[in-house]
């Protein structure tokens, strides 16, 4: 439990890659404020904090602004890493395109994981690892991408990357490192039963990186394998 007075805070954590992060970090004895929208207490992350009593429990929705600036001002406590996992997959094609959809997933996917930044900045500061990963996805890459398609998960995920670099840059005079990560194509709600990895493998590898994060390393774009990806 050599990790107690370290707090993590991560987004949209009832199910899959939010939750195994929550498992993962609480077994190493951290302080986990887990964040979902929908607060269940039969499902699996309640189960987890009956286990671990260093979980706490934060209904957060992302998609709103001014109940993340809410549940700052609320938080007392340093961060010392924040993790931007929660987001969304709408399916599009050059001849499928809701353009609400679009403009909802820019809003969770880029623009909640910045606010979050922003709004938890003076916690992040007051932290002793200060640092931040956001889940991206290699389909955010423009060199890597050969398929076509997926126009609103891709755009999203590469504007998030490129907002992901800024702050590294901006950040870097407080200390602050920044990590964007690609969890690998996962066996999870989001990724389908024909991923090539299982959740607590994606989440371990993640969680390797975020460890060796350091400030001379941030700004990277780098897969759960420690793999460097092609912006």
């Amino acid at each position: 439990m050599s990790h107690i007075k370290y707090t993590v805070l991560i987004t949209g954590t009832n199910r899959g890659l939010g939750l195994e992060f929550v498992k993962q970090f609480a077994i190493e004895g951290y302080q986990v404020i887990a964040c979902t929208r929908k607060i269940n207490k039969k499902d699996e992350l309640h189960q987890l904090q009956e286990k671990f009593k260093t979980i706490s429990i934060c209904k957060l929705d992302i998609a709103n602004f001014s109940s993340i600036d809410q549940f700052a001002k609320l938080f007392k406590k340093p961060i010392d890493i924040l993790i931007n996992n929660a987001g969304v997959y709408p399916d599009s094609s050059v001849d499928h395109v809701d353009y609400k959809s679009w403009l909802d997933a820019f809003k969770i996917n880029t623009l909640a994981a910045f606010k979050m930044t922003e709004a938890f900045l003076p916690h992040l500061k007051k932290g002793q690892l200060k640092k931040i990963a956001s889940l991206t996805s290699k389909m955010g890459s423009i060199d890597d991408n050969s398929g076509g398609g997926e126009y609103i998960y891709r755009s999203s995920k590469t504007a998030l990357n490129m907002v992901m670099k800024s702050l590294s840059i901006d950040l870097k005079p407080y200390d602050l490192s920044v990590i964007t990560l690609h969890p690998g194509w996962v066996r999870t709600d989001m990724g389908g039963p024909n991923g090539l990895i299982d959740v607590d493998e994606s989440v371990a590898g993640m969680k390797r990186q975020i460890d060796k994060l350091t400030i001379r390393t941030s700004g990277q774009f780098i897969a759960y394998d420690g793999k460097k990806i092609p912006w």
